[in-house]
């Protein structure tokens, strides 16, 4: 005979509930079943499941089937956990001891966090029902903030942003005192650039006038020859001597148009490198 553990349905309709069932595989679902072993309510927020842990492991030992969601209902209660753990007793990897501590221990939590999660919904049904009968809920008091009168302990109590932000402050001014030191080597270079042309202006200004004095000196030689030159004019002089006055003056008039077109040159070439530099 094959033995199935299933649901079995109770309850009215639309409001179901199901009976955990040692049942003949060929009775039907809420027939004749062999031994009732626990309830499970869909309904309720988490789902109610009450078991007989021992009970259901012995029919598994026995070769019970469940069904998928009776199979779902005994790993969430620990049952095949409990399966588990009897297996390696009978290897031998674990004593009967150790076995009862993991699996109360895996109980405990399990039914901390059903419980915990029974105390939520409960509070999400008391906070409906009291927004729909309009009650205003109490407000929690505020929690005290306390002051320190000693600002000695915050210097301890940084945090790192803070730490950053204290040193990204501190390269910023850092930075900002070495910017000005290039500024300073800038403007004394361009002075010496902008003075160096000038003195080389000055120079060509200087080699300028060299030529002008050397131009008046040959005038100055030349107004002396037409001074010697006027001098027989007071005294009756014979042609060849006239002759000879009116040479002269031919050459210095010569000598004195060589001595500007030089002077003139001399200027034209200052003006150039002038221009140049």
């Amino acid at each position: 005979m094959a033995v199935k553990i299933r649901l079995a349905r109770r309850g009215r309709k639309k409001q179901p509930y199901y009976h955990i069932v040692i049942a003949d595989a060929r009775a039907p679902r809420d027939g004749r079943f062999i031994e009732q072993i626990g309830s499970y309510n869909p309904m309720t927020k988490p789902a109610s499941i009450e078991i007989d842990r021992d009970r259901a492991y012995e029919w598994l030992k026995k070769g019970a089937q469940p069904t998928d969601t009776v199979r779902a209902i005994l790993r969430f209660t620990g049952v095949l956990y409990k399966k588990h753990l009897m297996r390696g007793v009978a290897k031998g990897a674990l004593t009967q001891e150790e076995a009862d501590a993991k699996l109360s221990s895996w109980i405990a939590d399990k039914e901390a966090k059903v419980n915990a999660r029974k105390d939520e919904s409960k509070a999400e049904k008391d906070a409906y029902h009291a927004m729909v009968a309009g009650l205003v809920p109490e407000k929690k008091p505020a929690k005290e903030v306390v002051v320190e009168d000693d600002p000695a302990p915050r210097k301890e109590q940084l945090t790192l942003a803070e730490e950053a932000e204290l040193k990204a402050k501190a390269e910023a001014e850092a930075v900002e005192s070495e910017t000005p030191a290039p500024a300073a080597e800038a403007a004394e270079t361009s002075a010496e650039e902008a003075e160096a042309p000038k003195e080389e202006a000055e120079a060509p200004k200087e080699e300028a006038e060299a030529p002008k004095e050397e131009a008046d000196a040959p005038a100055e030689e030349a107004k002396a020859p037409a001074e010697e030159a006027e001098a027989p004019k007071e005294e009756p002089a014979p042609a060849a001597a006239e002759e000879v006055v009116a040479e002269g003056e031919a050459e210095v008039e010569n000598a004195a148009a060589e001595v500007t077109e030089a002077a003139e040159e001399t200027a034209e070439v200052a003006a150039d490198e002038n221009e140049k530099s």
